[in-house]
């Protein structure tokens, strides 16, 4: 049956019949109900935003430039020859290694799949990913990692590396699988597994004596998360600048879309570029220009890196020294905190055994041993028989009629963080009564001149003991001598012994339990001075959203989480993530 057009009826939706509500009211009666929606409104949608605000997530969203400034010229973008600042970190994020540092500050797997070990820790057995490939599209085999490893070892290259890899033997065992031998345990051997892998075609062809003189390395080829695709140079053709892209690695791809970097030729231009917003970031800054930065739209991470600064004392040089009395004054009368502030500007921990702060837990000094040290030094001297002579200087008679007096000369590099440390320890042992002479010396000098043939009373030297915290170099008695880094000519056989099980200690309970006794036991001997470690401080604008790693070996593992790192971001519901 048809229908017909008068039973036909208009459908009328919520706003049609408003207004037809609303027309037939007055004209007052109709602006109170159109204000009336209007409240209505505005407070339903300003409710809508407040559940989405509470229940919706931040989500990184690919996109964004990140700007950086460094002092230095990239050399050598090749891990195998990188030394400065500059080429460890282009290195960093343009190359990856069996091994990274992960979120949490442990070392997690890379571009290997699997890493085992056997012999009781003397062979590394690694089984690689076959998803790797070069940025130039050629895939990553275990040929490219023996290839570095071989590389790293040739003593005509001259790297840097070379001797953590002394003795070391590589074999391969199919296309993604190779053997790393070692002649004999060595826990912290797992560190180097970091080391970043050269593609072989692009190098072996190459006499070993070209090698630090090849285009490659300057426009490196990796697997790491970014790819070189711009260079500037200036009119001397040094390059000014690197722009990367983020590359479609095995890892998925960074969400920082492009990192430019740019090169200083010294601080005060890169502190220039910090203030007026040139770069975003920089983590090539003193702590002296640091305190002096006054960036309010920028945050400053800071880590403690694994090093600590102390005053290595050589007792056969010096009778005062070899007094217990006077070593353990000596380090009584300095106030470590005050230190910190006053030469460091506050970036750095105070530190008080050969361990780095913050890797172990270790005893910290009471307030009430801290509130005057010179007192508490005065006396040490006191019960031992010192005595300040008419020249207000300490001495000691030894024999009849013979006395020795504290005379110190405190050797170190000249350099602005040593120098001054050197002058600030001085004046407090001057103030206290000694007789204090500080010499600097460059670098190279103090080297051959002074340390080499161990010709010094006391050196202000800093240890660089790893995220392993490999103290043997350091302490163990067969390193008193040249070549050998014990520098304080340090000699206890329990030490030796504990030295010795931390480098086979796989367990970290066993190596925690080992390290904090010989921190105890060196500490008790003093044969040292511990002062501080120094902060690495990295400088970001409130913009990017970093999360760097805690325990950082050297500041270019910053980029380590780099595809985690953003700028740009959406609001997503989490079943939408």
């Amino acid at each position: 049956m048809e229908q017909s057009s008068a039973d036909v009826r208009p459908v009328r939706g919520p706003i049609n019949r408003y207004f037809a509500f609303t027309a037939k009211r007055s004209i007052t009666e109709r602006w109170l109900l159109h204000l009336l929606l209007i409240v209505i409104l505005f407070f339903a949608v300003s409710e809508l935003l407040k559940f989405d605000d509470q229940f919706s997530q931040e989500s990184p969203s690919a996109g964004g430039t990140l700007t950086e400034g460094i002092v230095g010229t990239p050399r050598f973008v090749n891990p195998v020859l990188a030394i400065t600042r500059a080429d460890q970190d282009m290195s960093a994020l343009v190359y990856s290694g069996l091994m990274r540092l992960g979120a949490d500050g442990e070392l997690e797997l890379d571009i290997a799949r699997n890493i085992t070990t056997t012999d009781a820790g003397r062979t590394y057995n690694v089984q690689l990913r076959e998803d790797v490939y070069f940025h130039d599209g050629t895939q990553l085999t275990a040929s490219d990692v023996a290839y570095t490893i071989t590389l790293i070892q040739n003593p005509d290259l001259k790297s840097p590396l070379r001797g953590n890899w002394d003795g070391v033997l590589v074999e391969q065992l199919g296309e993604f699988e190779l053997n790393i031998v070692l002649e004999e345990v060595y826990a912290p051997f797992i560190e180097n597994l970091t080391v970043g892998i050269l593609p072989r075609d692009n190098w072996d062809e190459l006499p070993i004596e070209q090698l630090p003189f090849s285009q490659n390395n300057t426009q490196p080829v990796g697997t790491g998360p970014y790819t070189i695709t711009d260079v500037t140079r200036n009119q001397s053709g040094l390059i000014d600048s690197y722009t990367l892209s983020a590359a479609d690695t095995y890892r998925g791809t960074a969400n920082i879309s492009t990192i430019i970097f740019t090169f200083y030729t010294n601080e005060e231009e890169l502190v220039d570029a910090l203030k007026t917003g040139a770069v975003m970031s920089s983590a090539g800054v003193s702590a002296e220009a640091l305190a002096q930065l006054d960036i309010t739209e920028s945050n400053l991470f800071t880590s403690p890196l694994p090093r600590t600064f102390a005053l290595y004392i050589n007792q056969n040089k010096s009778a005062a020294l070899r007094e217990a009395s006077v070593r353990e004054a000596l380090q009584a009368a300095i106030d470590r905190e005050a230190l910190i502030s006053d030469v460091l500007a506050g970036f750095g921990f105070a530190a008080e055994t050969p361990v780095p702060p913050s890797y172990i837990e270790t005893p910290t000094a009471t307030t009430s041993e801290l509130t005057d040290p010179l007192t508490k030094a005065r006396g040490i001297l006191t019960a031992d028989d010192w005595f300040l002579n008419d020249d207000g200087r300490w001495q000691k008679e030894i024999g009849e009629d013979e006395f020795i007096e504290l005379q110190i000369v405190l050797n170190t590099a000249n350099t602005p963080l040593f120098g001054n440390t050197a002058e600030y320890v001085a004046e407090i042992w001057r103030t206290l009564g000694a007789d204090v002479t500080v010499a600097q010396f460059e670098q190279a000098d103090l080297v051959q001149a002074i340390i080499r043939p161990r010709d010094y009373q006391m050196l202000l030297f800093g240890a660089d003991v790893g995220r392993q915290l490999d103290l043997y170099p350091f302490w163990h008695s067969s390193q008193k001598d040249d070549p050998g880094l014990n520098i304080a000519q340090y000699t206890n056989i329990d030490v030796d012994a504990q030295l010795e099980s931390l480098r086979t200690a796989t367990s970290s309970t066993e190596r925690t339990t080992l390290l904090q006794q010989i921190n105890t036991d060196i500490t008790a001997d003093t044969p040292a001075i511990f002062l501080f470690t120094p902060t690495f401080g990295y400088v970001l604008h409130e913009s990017i959203n970093a999360a760097i790693p805690p325990r950082l070996n050297t500041p270019s593992e910053r980029f380590s989480t780099i595809e985690s790192w953003h700028i740009t971001s959406d609001r997503v519901w989490p079943i939408f993530q």
